[in-house]
């Protein structure tokens, strides 16, 4: 691929909250605005009705974690949650190995993050302190990410068609985008975090090489990922797929 690269990369469950109530304009903010309207009044719905059991299943969490994500999505309903840049937001595993904080604003307005609240934002949109997964279902919108996925196919295809574009997405943010239809329209390669025995890799180690291997795609060229090497995690190219292998165990 030549030219700049988009990074499709999820958010992080962990969050830094706070900031400011000063919103700015953002690139999907005019595509997307009615759709994330419909998930706001459907999170404000089952906040308004839901049994706490039900509230614990849909945000996934309990205790602390609960009480702080009820909180936060009532402020994200009543329009008056605190604002922050989605890198400054973000702190999980995946996001403190990307370190953004040493990216540039346009390298980091190259960071495009499917969420269950947003749709779509880049890393430098605001966006609040908020808990909806994909997988997630709310009233009258039912499954999340697919409610999601035609909007988001369609802006990400108006918006980068024949831009080159790098998928990072574990398969709970793929399912909100046609990336089949994506294909059609941009360069699209994804790249698959396996084990030896090529199954998908998970846990934090996987968390902290797909922060790497996003920054280097922001900062360098995607055929560098062939000579990557990290902690025994190595870029492999496999059928005509890029792989990033894991360690022997």
């Amino acid at each position: 691929m030549t030219g700049p690269l988009f990074v499709l990369l999820p958010p992080s469950e962990a969050k830094n909250a706070g900031g400011s109530g000063t919103p700015k304009i953002g690139p999907f903010d005019a595509g997307l605005a009615g759709p994330r309207r419909i998930i706001t009044a459907a999170l404000g719905e089952l906040l308004a009705s839901a049994s706490p059991e039900l509230l614990e299943k849909t945000l996934k969490v309990r205790g602390p974690l609960l009480e702080r994500a009820l909180e936060a999505s009532m402020e994200v309903v009543e329009g008056r949650a605190g604002l922050l840049a989605g890198w400054r937001r973000y702190s999980g595993v995946v996001w403190s190995h990307l370190k953004p904080q040493s990216l540039s604003p346009a390298q980091r307005r190259r960071i495009l993050v499917p969420s269950g609240l947003y749709g779509l934002t880049t890393a430098e949109d605001l966006v609040a302190d908020y808990r909806l997964k994909m997988n997630a279902s709310l009233p009258t919108v039912g499954n999340v990410a697919a409610f999601w996925k035609e909007h988001l196919t369609t802006v990400l295809i108006q918006d980068l068609k024949g831009a080159g574009v790098v998928n990072l997405l574990p398969r709970e943010h793929e399912a909100a985008i046609d990336l089949g239809e994506l294909a059609g329209a941009v360069d699209l390669t994804t790249i698959s975090f396996v084990t030896h025995g090529g199954e998908r890799a998970a846990g934090h180690a996987a968390k902290a090489v797909k922060g790497l291997v996003a920054r280097e795609v922001l900062t360098g060229r995607l055929d560098s990922l062939d000579s990557f090497r990290w902690h025994g995690w190595r870029g492999r190219r496999r059928a005509g797929q890029l792989q990033i292998v894991a360690p022997r165990a």
